[in-house]
């Protein structure tokens, strides 16, 4: 899978802090980590080598237009084992980041052909017919996951000639085991899947530089390559320039069949083993970074210095992490001291409640939740544009109606305090916030819960009166008016991620419920939608995104490709460079529309309806 950009999501004593971002597989990231394949990739029926490789006798090969000049080491001398060549691959896949496996649907292990690298072209697409999948064979939503690849008798791959002699030869096909995830499409990777071609930086068999000035590089793990005869040539080390491929690397002629190439020695090893054990590789960017065995005080001063070069939006915000480490290190302390993991979570929680940004998330302390929000007196209030909170849902027989307050009744005072105060006074437990309107929101909900036996003097203006009253109310143990802040519209959990229908008027209208459930399942229903859209000639389409919290962003901005006839740049993504000691935005890795087939493209009138709930992946 290739890394694009990946959460930042730290794990603080077994509690885990996230933040934005977005993992994208490319062979999750995304979750790679992050696409999922429109059928199951499971079944391949391809020829299995069950003899040895000598037996198998190749398809005719075209013969190289030069024959060698000068006669080149065997690779032999460096063979760990040779048993004729491999047959099979199985191994592992490890992943730690806690979103790699969000909306995948059909995640893939493959054959993953490298003539992208060699040639670094970073839009190469691998060839349909070089893709050999292979089977995961665990439970994929369980770290670490198994596969099983076996392998073709003679693969359709890229012939590449890496000797760099003067000569013409035919060459090798080199792969190298990658994850995948597969939405668009039948099982094999299209450019969508691949996020426009390249090679896999992440969770393959290879492992990539971290260095800079090596960016996209292949320096370590392994390769299997396949030579068509015994006279191909392949390099046995890096060379002087510390790259593969070029013309400084030394170079040995491969036995006929499949080798595992093992980068990580110099000189390079070759393994003929009929059957292989290769794990796959999760990167260092990729992967959760954890200090869940630090103490409670450790952990936070790791947090704050990483988040101190790390966090993308600290001038932007206005952070001071100085100001925030001195204000809650003695909380961590006190946690330390007196080993309470409650004193930790808190402090974890309200440190994170400063931060605002609505991609972070601290522990959600449920017994502290509940003393806010249990109870109450039987009203909820929303807040008008002039300022005015007014009794948007009023329980019957609850202590507010019996006190004489009306559905729509003006809230001017609690305990004295002027409403619009007192709503800016209340700390509502569902932080941190991105914008002042989200926070606002919330502080509406919590405003109107207390404690069961708290009594309150409200002043309120009924509707159609002229003069405020005022009453003492006496709040109770009640979840109606705090159930009416969460009524989903008319959902009731059995949506399908997509839905949609023809109105009355000729209209077409669809919700999208979410961008993190069944990728493979939300582009089928919306490609289904499209087709009949089209199909009859519907002039007009609502999209419904009201309801929609958000997601993978790669499916957010694909799915709005189909009403696009242009691959529009949308942007670009960065993050912070350990080797560069910045951030760092790659100008060639810019996001855009991959437009999908031209008969899916819908051109009538659009409207799009978004709202409070239209969060993250949405907003894209």
């Amino acid at each position: 899978m290739k890394l694009k950009t990946i959460y930042l999501v730290i794990v603080i004593s077994g509690l885990i802090l996230g933040g934005c971002s977005k993992l994208e597989p490319a062979a999750t990231a995304e979750p790679a980590a992050t696409n999922a394949p429109a059928a199951s990739a499971t079944a391949v029926p391809t020829a299995v080598v069950e003899a040895t490789q000598e037996a198998a006798a190749p398809t005719p090969i075209p013969v190289p237009t030069q024959e060698p000049t000068a006669a080149l080491p065997a690779a032999a001398e460096a063979l760990s084992t040779d048993a004729g060549g491999v047959v099979n691959i199985t191994g592992l896949v490890t992943y730690t980041h806690p979103f790699f496996t969000l909306g995948v649907a059909a995640p893939v292990v493959i054959l993953e052909d490298q003539a992208g690298f060699v040639d670094r072209n970073e839009e190469f697409l691998m060839p349909v017919e070089s893709q050999t999948l292979g089977q995961i064979t665990s439970d994929f939503f369980t770290s670490p996951f198994s596969y099983s690849i076996s392998l073709p008798i003679e693969p359709q791959g890229s012939f590449r000639d890496v000797d760099h002699d003067s000569n013409s030869d035919l060459g090798v096909q080199i792969y190298a085991v990658a994850y995948w995830t597969n939405t668009f499409g039948d099982p094999f990777l299209e450019e969508r899947d691949l996020f426009g071609g390249g090679w896999s930086t992440a969770y393959a068999s290879t492992r990539v530089s971290e260095d800079a000035d090596l960016e996209r590089e292949i320096v370590g793990g392994k390769f299997l390559v396949y030579a068509p005869d015994d006279q191909q040539g392949f390099p046995e080390g890096f060379g002087e320039d510390g790259l593969l491929f070029t013309d400084d690397d030394p170079i040995v002629l491969l036995p006929q069949g499949y080798t595992v190439v093992d980068l990580d020695v110099e000189p390079f090893t070759f393994d003929r083993g009929r059957h292989q054990q290769i794990d796959l590789v999760e990167p260092e960017g990729a992967a959760l970074d954890d200090y869940s065995q630090l103490s409670y005080t450790e952990a936070f001063e790791s947090l704050v210095d990483q988040m101190r070069l790390e966090y993308a939006f600290t001038e932007y915000k206005g952070v001071d992490w100085d100001q925030l480490y001195e204000t809650f290190l003695p909380r961590f302390q006190e946690a330390d001291q007196n080993s309470d993991a409650t004193l930790y979570r808190r402090a974890l929680r309200d440190f994170s409640w400063m931060i605002p940004d609505g991609h972070v998330s601290g522990p959600f302390v449920t017994e502290d939740f509940w003393a806010a929000a249990g109870d109450g007196i039987g009203a909820a209030i929303g807040e008008l544009e002039d300022g005015r909170a007014v009794v948007s849902f009023l329980l019957a027989g609850g202590p507010a109606d019996q006190a004489g307050i009306e559905f729509g009744a003006e809230i001017q005072t609690i305990d004295g305090i002027d409403i619009t105060q007192y709503i800016s006074d209340t700390v509502s437990y569902f932080g941190p916030y991105s914008t002042p309107h989200h926070k606002r929101h919330d502080q509406l909900l919590f405003a109107m819960r207390f404690s069961a036996g708290q009594e309150l003097e409200i002043q309120f203006l009924n509707p159609g009166s002229s003069a405020p009253e005022t009453a003492k109310i006496t709040a109770v143990q009640e979840v109606d008016s705090l159930n009416f802040w969460f009524k989903d519209g008319d959902r009731d959990g059995f949506e399908l991620p997509v839905e949609y229908e023809l109105l009355d008027n000729g209209i077409g209208y669809v919700q999208i419920f979410s961008f993190s459930d069944n990728a493979v399942l939300t582009v089928q229903l919306w490609e289904r939608m499209l087709q009949a859209m089209n199909d009859n000639d519907v002039s007009a389409l609502i999209v419904d995104m009201r309801q929609n919290g958000g997601g993978r962003g790669f499916l957010a901005d694909q799915m709005a490709a189909y009403f696009f006839d242009q691959p529009l740049v949308l942007g670009n993504s960065g993050g912070y460079d350990e080797d560069r000691g910045e951030f760092y935005f790659n100008p060639d890795y810019e996001d855009h529309f991959y437009l999908p087939a031209e008969d899916l493209r819908y051109h009538g009138d659009l409207v799009v309806l978004v709202g409070q709930d239209c969060a993250s992946a949405c907003e894209f």
